[in-house]
């Protein structure tokens, strides 16, 4: 008798841990979702800008502790080294909060699919639109 009260109890508190997880686990999917809008279309815009040959839109896209950590020399110089122009296909991660920031990995890949690049890219907040506040190359 015991024994199958001992299970029963713990049935109940496996069964609650698991609706407890899931319940979490839905909250911070819905919470990153939320947080994120606004990510993609800023994305979207830096490559244009890069693209459109308007490096000075892109950098203006940065939050300004980027911009005094990393002066428009540099900015250029570490586009140059990334060779843009390689790439066609951009391929978005899944995103990471850390903090009030958050990580997002893009991979651009060669129009013949031959080589990738990824990079990570930190956004945050500023008032109320994102900034993009960190670019890095992802070592593999």
């Amino acid at each position: 008798m015991e024994g199958a009260l001992i299970r029963e109890i713990g049935t109940k508190a496996l069964l609650a841990g698991a609706v407890t997880l899931a319940l979490f686990w839905t909250f911070n999917a819905v919470r990153l979702v939320i947080s994120a809008r606004g990510i993609n279309p800023l994305v979207k815009q830096f490559f244009n800008q890069i693209a459109a040959g308007r490096i000075d839109g892109a950098y203006r896209l940065t939050t300004k502790a980027y911009r005094q950590h990393v002066n428009r020399q540099d900015f250029l110089k570490f586009l140059g080294s990334l060779q843009l122009n390689r790439y066609r296909n951009l391929k978005s991660g899944r995103p990471r909060i850390q903090d009030k920031q958050i990580i997002l990995t893009l991979k651009l890949k060669s129009e013949d699919k031959q080589s990738e690049l990824p990079l990570d890219f930190t956004f945050i907040k500023v008032e109320e639109s994102w900034k993009i506040d960190r670019i890095a190359k992802v070592t593999i």
